[in-house]
């Protein structure tokens, strides 16, 4: 099995006008997506951010959850914590992680989106590891789509008026459970 990271990027994703943006850091979004990516074996999740003030709020919540009074009341959750790894682009995640591939997803549907069970099956294959790219606001910008390797098939709705637009934690749960997890 290859090795399985994600990022969840905060800039240059979209606004929903197309523009690209940064967006800021949630606390949901940290211990949500590490939680969830700790249940499914990632090795790490990655949040990029290009402003310092964020890294560190990012950072300060690491701390509660791995240290502080978080670790002490709630426990369960310092393991996935400390998967959480601050970084300020996308560019230092793939230095810190060393050879991978960037795999992304998008709510919109591609031409020559890769299905999940696709997916999953080349995860078995020998190969670098895998970067597993959401985006915040609207969407990663386009010339974060641009080095993907692998663009996944869109999360589809089954109601009958296509609606689709979950959280990225929900997308990320969602993702990881496809990729990794049982049959």
């Amino acid at each position: 099995m290859r090795r399985v990271a994600a990022l969840l990027a905060h800039h240059p994703v979209l606004d929903r006008q197309g523009a690209v943006v940064t967006t800021a850091i949630t606390n949901l979004d940290l211990h949500d997506i590490a939680r969830s990516a700790f249940t499914f074996g990632l090795t790490d999740f990655f949040v990029a951010h290009p402003i310092a003030a964020q890294r560190e709020l990012a950072l300060r919540v690491r701390e509660h959850w791995t240290a502080g009074s978080g670790a002490r009341r709630i426990p369960d959750r310092k393991p996935p914590m400390e998967g959480l790894r601050v970084v300020e682009s996308l560019d230092a995640a793939l230095e810190a992680l060393g050879p991978a591939e960037i795999w992304v997803t998008s709510a919109k549907a591609s031409d020559g989106a890769r299905s999940y069970a696709e997916a999953r099956a080349s995860l078995s294959e020998p190969g670098p590891a895998v970067l597993l790219v959401f985006g915040t606001g609207w969407g990663l910008a386009p010339e974060i789509a641009a080095r993907a390797r692998v663009k996944l098939e869109p999360i589809r709705s089954p109601r009958p008026d296509g609606f689709n637009h979950l959280s990225v934690r929900a997308a990320a749960a969602i993702s990881f459970d496809r990729l990794l997890g049982p049959l």
